[in-house]
């Protein structure tokens, strides 16, 4: 028998689980959930330096549009093998923008260097659940430290693989999956992933590893992923919170990477270093990170994802060749004064010591501000408000302001 696709087995599992009888798969509509997130979006960056932005020449990118982001979760077939579905849809509409402001990446860009009036993604993805295993197969979204998917922009990036992850083990969670395609926030169609600033196209990305919580206040993980062909990587992190009291707490992180080349694409020779401590008390949180790079290259990651670093921030990840960056973060929850769904949170990131190709060394700091309001009842509940706010000051890249205003409604379908 001929074996099905990546693309066309979680289709085959949604008819499977539509055929069984009914009293088996009540539990698959009966824990279903739907969500219908309206996301309107408002990106400016002005360029500061002289002749504006090193790669358009342009002195601002500023653009607006409207998204609609559906996403529908099926439950599991009752029985030892529970069978489910999920699917997400997604479609931009830009509402304002022009030749000269174009480049935002909150849409496509045609051959004529202008954004396309509207775009669209779709994502079904088949699952299978065993004891406490679940397989998936079709578009995911990864938030881990291997793979993490973008949400900073009108629609999130989404990959097209195969995952399974298991929590047999009290405590204990692996991963494993392998991942052929890429669909950047950006774009609607998918295509093959690279490496970010190394450059190489894999045939596919995979990882596996595992995290584990002897507490409730202690972790430790450890991953290995490489992009075929072009580089392998090694991800070890540790946490730990220490509870001083009922409202102040003490939260340590540390991360580790190596890094190296996988086939004949070329010598790559990274190694990366992070932590930050984080006192909480009641409704402050002041935290402290350091980052150094070592090596001949700068950190390699899947590109159009997001790094896996403690000083990836707003637009930086701090991740040049030799960089060494120290971050000071204060967050403030003001539902402690009598407003909840007020939150708060500035920090600044310094870098110095970057290794520049000329033979000179550069530095680099930002600057991020993030204010964020949700409505927590009433008619405008599940409604939230957000400004995040960024300046980058640079010796060898851009500088720039930027300023994001976002305006997310939630709605619940099922």
């Amino acid at each position: 028998m001929r074996l099905l696709t990546i693309q066309a087995m979680p289709l085959a599992l949604l008819t499977s689980a539509c055929l069984l009888p009914s009293n088996a798969s009540a539990e698959f509509f009966e824990d279903s959930k739907a969500t219908l997130e309206l996301r309107n979006l408002y990106f400016n960056r002005d360029f500061r330096q002289p002749g504006g932005s090193a790669a358009s020449g342009q002195s601002k990118a500023a653009e607006w549009g409207q998204g609609f982001i559906f996403r529908g979760e099926s439950g599991y077939t009752s029985g030892v093998l529970g069978l489910g579905v999920d699917a997400i849809g997604m479609v931009g509409f830009k509402l304002d923008s022009s030749h000269d402001r174009a480049g935002t990446a909150l849409f496509p860009t045609g051959s004529d260097g202008d954004s396309q009036d509207e775009y669209s993604k779709l994502g079904i993805t088949g699952k299978a659940k065993l004891s406490k295993t679940t397989a998936k197969v079709g578009t995911l979204i990864f938030r881990n430290q291997m793979l993490l998917s973008p949400d900073g922009r009108l629609l999130p990036q989404m990959f097209r693989g195969a995952m399974i992850e298991s929590s047999e083990i009290d405590g204990l969670t692996v991963q494993a999956a392998k991942i052929t395609d890429a669909l950047p926030a950006q774009s609607g169609h998918w295509a093959k992933m690279v490496g970010n600033r190394i450059g190489g196209e894999g045939d596919y990305y995979a990882f596996y590893g595992g995290d584990y919580a002897p507490s409730s206040q202690s972790t430790i993980g450890l991953h290995y992923g490489k992009l075929d062909e072009v580089y392998q990587q090694y991800v070890a992190n540790a946490g730990y919170t220490f509870n001083l009291s009922e409202d102040t707490s003490i939260k340590t992180e540390a991360r580790f990477a190596k890094s190296s080349e996988d086939g004949s694409f070329r010598a790559i020779d990274n190694k990366a270093f992070g932590a930050m401590v984080t006192l909480r008390k009641s409704a402050h949180s002041f935290g402290v990170g350091y980052q150094k790079m070592r090596g001949d290259d700068p950190y390699p990651y899947v590109a159009n994802s997001d790094p896996y670093l403690i000083n990836f921030i707003q637009i930086n990840d701090f991740a040049n060749v030799n960089e060494r960056s120290w971050q000071a973060r204060y967050d403030l929850n003001l539902a402690a004064y009598g407003v909840p769904g007020l939150v708060f949170m500035t920090r600044y990131v310094t870098g110095d010591d970057v290794a520049l190709s000329s033979g000179a060394t550069g530095k680099e700091w930002e600057r991020d501000t993030d204010i964020t309001y949700a409505f927590q009842s009433g008619p405008l509940k599940n409604l939230s408000l957000r400004w995040r706010n960024a300046t980058v000051r640079s010796s060898f890249g851009n500088d720039l302001d930027e300023n994001r205003l976002i305006v997310q409604y939630t709605i619940p379908l099922r």
